[in-house]
């Protein structure tokens, strides 16, 4: 390879806006090499197939800590996708012993669960517009709904008491953003995270209730062994970090792209039943989603007419793939209307969001919420002027500034 790599994540020409590489890569270049914040080299998927082939094939794995894989981050510990442990390893891990945990933290993790936390979900979402509403507009909707929110939902999730949401917000951000604290800090705040979740698990044994977590802990005294209790911590630390800091970032790039053209939040607001597809078109059209998913190849392997040798490190930019016109009719065109829609927002195949349920939910919820309180929203600056957050695995935007 030329020291013409180009490096990656590439960037936006504004906070709305793809970059022009992912249509360019698509068109000529699907499988193509590129130099990670590390220095590390590795090649990126743009194409709907090859992304979605991928992350279906188990010889594709998660185990990034091979010593011939590239290394996602410059940080010491590779951020939530360097680290493994006896906490996390099933959920990394490919094959029998992933699908189990799947299993029983599927048992647990249900659709029915999450229907019934949605009345919850809209009381938490009305009684934050009603602080933004005393505090009086112009009002930042990240600040106000789409960070509080997430965290919120998360620890009614895991049975947490509301006097420790900042914490947990705390936690969050440092776990993901991987330029923002030093390996210090990150390294004190995982640790003080799973402290906190051995004490809280304790005290839920003693004393279960109708959350998940004391659902799981009875799953896990039944299991022999099968879902041990550093896997069950492992896995609340997953849910807080993918269900907050990407479902937040979700609340505010999805009220931007929604009134950057009016006539969208116009549509909605004259056809309510419009918010199920709108929010999956808006997961489809995010062109700020951060990284993408990393994957390493066990073995050679043909994607996209090209044969990979093992120990290749691959991207796959769920979002350029989620505008393949292959794929999508009028892709780089949003329609509040598009069905079907099989986006990849969440992944596909094993290692899918497991809260994919949970964060649509978070998702209609919100925007129903504001259409029903503040149905003269509109943003306070221009488009344009948005500006991503830097320095995280995932994308968003700064804030998001409105008027109603």
């Amino acid at each position: 390879m030329s020291d013409a790599v180009p490096e990656y994540p590439f960037r936006n020409p504004s906070a709305l806006e793809p970059p022009p590489e992912w249509a360019d890569l698509r068109d000529g270049c699907p499988v193509a090499p590129i130099r990670l914040a590390s220095g590390d080299r590795a090649l990126l998927l743009t194409r709907y197939e090859d992304v979605r082939r991928v992350l279906s094939d188990p010889r594709f794995t998660r185990q990034l800590d091979a010593g011939d894989a590239a290394r996602v981050t410059a940080n010491e510990s590779g951020g939530v996708f360097g680290r493994s442990d006896t906490s996390t390893s099933a959920m990394s891990a490919s094959g029998e012993a992933h699908l189990q945990w799947r299993r029983l933290v599927g048992r647990a993790f249900t659709a029915k669960r999450v229907l019934a936390m949605r009345p919850r979900m809209e009381r938490m979402a009305d009684q934050l517009v009603d602080a933004m509403v005393a505090q009086g507009p112009p009002a930042d909707l990240v600040a106000g709904l789409g960070f509080p929110l997430p965290v919120w939902v998360i620890c009614d999730l895991l049975g947490v008491p509301d006097s420790d949401r900042d914490r947990f917000s705390y936690w969050s951000d440092t776990m993901l953003s991987l330029t923002r604290y030093t390996q210090a800090e990150i390294d004190a705040a995982q640790a003080e995270f799973d402290a906190y979740l051995a004490a809280h698990v304790g005290a839920k044994r003693a004393e279960p209730g109708e959350d998940l977590l004391s659902e799981l802990i009875g799953i896990v005294d039944a299991a022999d062994g099968r879902l041990t209790e550093p896997l069950l911590v492992g896995t609340a630390r997953g849910l807080l970090v993918a269900g907050h800091e990407t479902t937040a970032n979700m609340i505010g790039k999805m009220a931007a792209m929604l009134l950057a053209d009016r006539s969208r939040w116009e549509a909605l607001l004259a056809e309510p039943a419009l918010v199920h597809p709108a929010v999956e078109e808006v997961l489809r059209f995010d062109a700020n989603p951060g990284f993408g998913m990393p994957r390493y190849l066990t073995e050679e392997v043909e994607v996209g007419e090209r044969k990979l040798p093992a120990g290749t490190t691959v991207i796959c930019s769920m979002a350029s793939a989620n505008r393949d016109e292959r794929a999508f009719g009028h892709a780089a065109e949003m329609d509040l209307r598009r069905s079907p829609n099989p986006h990849l927002a969440f992944g596909v195949g094993p290692h899918s969001c497991l809260g994919q349920a949970l964060a649509r939910t978070e998702l209609q919820t919100v925007l129903e919420v504001l259409l029903r309180r503040l149905p003269g929203l509109e943003l306070a600056v221009p488009a344009a002027e948005l500006a991503p957050r830097e320095g995280l695995l995932v994308g968003g935007l700064r804030e998001v500034p409105v008027r109603w």
